[in-house]
């Protein structure tokens, strides 16, 4: 009998849960298609509005933007794979004097706050002629904090390969680099799968940088251009929703083909 009662408990706790966490993506959706009159009157739309969509691709800044998030956030997802992979495999498994200096040096990067730097950033950045350019959105995520916790969650999964496996490979001849390449990388997908969603979804919803190195219109990305849909006369919301959804998509489709590789890279070394 308490077992009933608990495991009733338990639904109940979850499906609130459940409903504290899907609502707002259900009401985002169904406030998409409703009317613009009919926002808060209503939770379903009726009649459902098409058109929100369609208006909000038929502005040219807005597909701009989306490509600007795309192509910025694959950029930095590739190379921050590349760098961090390399790098992680350097501090895990070839020593160097001042290995560890210079790792505890590489981990303090993730412990100070961005808009601590900001300021120093963009001054730097106007002094090179970078601002108002993808310049700055590519490079400082790769070679930030970003990129940073990147190489510690690579060096971590690379420690935990036994050195059997490299030591094999050196009786065989391979090189360093031959064994980073044909051994650990394809060892480690579930860690890259990891880290290819953290850096992607990072990039994807990062709107620091773009507000502040970006002026023109037509080069912000998304989470700038989202703002945009308010202004001094109020918010677009039936737009603002219907562009938010269509942000969504790609972080659905990351994730729906990446999930398994991911959950096994959340989960390991947490089973011996």
């Amino acid at each position: 009998m308490r077992n009933k009662k608990l495991l009733v408990f338990r639904y109940i706790a979850l499906s609130l849960i459940t409903v504290l966490m899907v609502g707002p993506l259900v009401w985002m959706i169904a406030t998409s298609l409703k009317e613009p009159t009919r926002i808060f009157t209503q939770f379903f739309p009726n009649p459902i509005r098409w058109e929100n969509y369609t208006e909000v691709l038929g502005q040219m800044t807005f597909l701009k933007q989306y490509w600007n998030s795309i192509y910025i956030a694959v950029l930095v997802t590739i190379f921050v794979l590349l760098f961090s992979s390399m790098a992680g495999y350097a501090f895990a498994r070839i020593k160097f004097p001042g290995r560890n200096v210079v790792f505890l040096l590489l981990l303090s990067v993730m412990m100070i706050p961005p808009e601590v730097t900001i300021i120093p950033l963009f001054l730097f950045m106007r002094d090179l002629g970078w601002v108002n350019t993808h310049i700055p959105l590519i490079l400082l995520p790769i070679f930030g904090a970003p990129g940073a916790f990147g190489i510690f969650l690579m060096r971590q999964f690379f420690l935990a390969i036994p050195k059997e496996l490299e030591e094999a490979a050196v009786v065989d001849g391979c090189s360093k680099f031959k064994i980073y390449w044909r051994i650990m990388l394809p060892l480690s997908v579930p860690a890259l799968s990891t880290l290819t969603i953290f850096t992607f979804l990072t990039n994807w919803d990062e709107f620091l940088y773009p507000l502040i190195f970006i002026n023109a219109r037509e080069l912000m990305t998304l989470p700038v251009g989202l703002s945009l849909f308010t202004d001094e006369a109020g918010t677009d919301w039936h737009h603002l929703m219907s562009a938010t959804t269509l942000v969504t998509i790609p972080l659905l489709i990351l994730f729906f083909f990446a999930q398994k590789k991911f959950i096994e890279g959340m989960t390991a070394g947490s089973i011996k």
